[in-house]
């Protein structure tokens, strides 16, 4: 078997892309102090694309429970707002000219709840991202050995490992996603 048929460390580099997706996308669920990494998960539609906060605007957080944000195009206002509005973090900008306050309100049982809910479903889109790499590695096994390139005693081995990395790479994104419900459910 030859460790250049199949790529085993791209494999595992992509499924610990797909954690570190899910890291960042729970760094935005804050939970007690305001911070300008809760807005990172929020794309704002401008121009026909869809572009990050932080390329439109300059986050800063001026007290711990109000994070500002100051759009730098006039005309763009409007969808910062909207794109803050209706992410799923729940805030609610008060707009002042270009200026935007955005007062991160006390977490409450429900609040809790739902960051609870938002949590589980970036775990949920990293899985499936990990399953599809899982995917794409076995496509190439079975690719791989109907072109004779490997046996099926190789094949066998290789999809075990392939596997184990995805069984591996599950498992983390649980102990992070417990991690993360730990940090909200504290009172």
């Amino acid at each position: 078997m030859t460790d250049t048929a199949l790529d085993l460390e791209d494999i595992k580099r992509r499924m610990q892309g797909a954690i570190s997706v899910l890291r960042q996308d729970l760094a935005g669920l804050r939970t007690g102090r305001a911070s300008s990494s809760m807005l990172d998960p929020i794309q704002v539609e401008m121009y026909g694309s869809h572009m990050p906060l932080n390329q439109v605007a300059t986050i800063s957080v001026p007290e711990a429970r109000m994070i500002s944000v100051q759009v730098w195009d006039r005309s763009a206002v409007g969808a910062v707002e909207r794109a803050i509005r209706e992410s799923s973090l729940g805030l609610n900008p008060v707009v002042e000219g270009q200026l935007m306050r955005i007062p991160i309100p006390e977490l409450n049982a429900e609040r809790r709840q739902e960051l609870v809910r938002v949590a589980h479903k970036y775990a949920e889109q990293a899985k499936v991202s990990v399953r599809h790499v899982r995917r794409d590695g076995m496509e190439e096994i079975k690719l791989l050995e109907k072109e004779g390139e490997i046996s099926q005693d190789d094949s066998r081995v290789l999809s075990e490992r392939v596997q184990k990395l995805t069984d591996d790479s599950v498992a983390e994104i649980d102990q992070v996603l417990s991690q993360k419900e730990q940090e909200i459910t504290q009172v």
